[in-house]
């Protein structure tokens, strides 16, 4: 081990690259006397980065900061892992080889239906179940640990509420809406007669005559909604393409658009009800406050309670 830091660390002081396959056996950080790796980080960072890599396509400056900024969340949460199972073992604290035996059991059934496809899995990760066992062990310590030293019941107290609630009016903050009904007639790809803008217009006149809106949805509508009578629900406009919406929101409760003509499909509209922009009341929000409250204080319970770990625990990092 000691020989592998220096090398890090030499490749680092000179600012010379290591090679790929020296990082992916780089050591990222020590604690105690358990190693964080390159490769680690870098396997948790890959889980995430397709998504960063999406939102900052064609800005190379934002894109490598939020990357490293990643890697450095994915860094901080290894060692928390390690400080936590270093604390387990240091309080001499120990697990019945049956829990584990049980929590194995239970991951197999949920996260794989049985053994065979288990150990597939398991031979394309090149993953023995030697090691696939003690991943479900070291989770079953951290789940235990984070039980006991925080506390599962947080109580937020109305006051707390109401004062998240006035100083995040933006988050509750709803755009105008409508309760919408579609009825959904693609084109096909070579539609020179008109057939979905004539069949629109014939469901059209059968609307005018009293037919029912839901009824012919769900007998002529290819929307996906068209089981539910072209039923979409509480439709903001930010949600819909640009000429949809505008036909949409310019109808009062009660109306229906006349044929909507777009490139790819013809549209009916009925709007049911309408409701314009407001804020959330409390009431509406009071619980996803709470819930909201209650991570956030666990997440503080928890890092204080890294924090003190860190103090005690030899942590170096690379």
């Amino acid at each position: 081990m000691r020989a592998i830091c220096i090398a890090v660390t030499a490749a680092i002081l000179v600012g010379t690259p290591l090679a790929r396959g020296e990082l992916a056996n780089g050591i990222k950080a020590i604690v105690h006397d358990s190693v964080v790796t390159y490769e680690e980080v870098e396997s948790l960072t890959a889980q995430a980065a397709d998504v960063v890599v999406r939102q900052y396509r064609g800005q190379p400056g934002e894109l490598n900061q939020k990357l490293a900024e990643l890697r450095q969340e994915n860094l901080e949460q290894q060692i928390d892992r390690q400080l936590i199972l270093h604390e387990f073992k240091t309080a001499g604290y120990n697990l019945p080889e049956s829990l584990i035996d049980n929590a194995v059991a239970d991951r197999i059934k949920t996260r794989f239906g049985d053994r065979v496809t288990l150990t597939r899995t398991l031979q394309t990760q090149g993953v023995t179940f030697e090691k696939f066992r003690q991943q479900v062990r070291e989770q079953f310590i951290l789940e235990a640990m984070r039980n006991k030293n925080i506390s599962a019941e947080l109580l937020i107290s109305p006051h707390k509420v109401e004062v998240y609630y006035r100083e995040h009016q933006a988050d509750f903050k709803t755009e105008d809406a409508v309760k919408l009904r579609m009825i959904v007639l693609n084109k096909a790809k070579d539609d020179p007669e008109g057939r979905a803008r004539k069949l629109g217009e014939e469901i059209l006149t059968r609307l005018r005559e009293g037919a029912s809106f839901a009824e012919l949805a769900g007998i002529y509508s290819q929307g996906s909604q068209r089981a539910q009578g072209g039923d979409w629900g509480w439709v903001e406009k930010s949600v819909l393409r640009k000429e949809l919406a505008e036909t949409a929101f310019s109808l009062k409760a009660g109306e229906r658009s006349g044929v909507v003509d777009t490139p790819d499909a013809c549209y009916l509209m009925q709007v049911d009800e309408v409701r314009p922009a407001h804020i959330k009341p409390l009431a509406e929000v009071r619980d996803a406050i709470e819930r909201n409250l209650v991570l956030e204080e666990r997440s503080r319970l928890e890092r204080q309670w890294v924090s003190k770990m860190k103090k005690k625990t030899f942590v170096r990092y690379f």
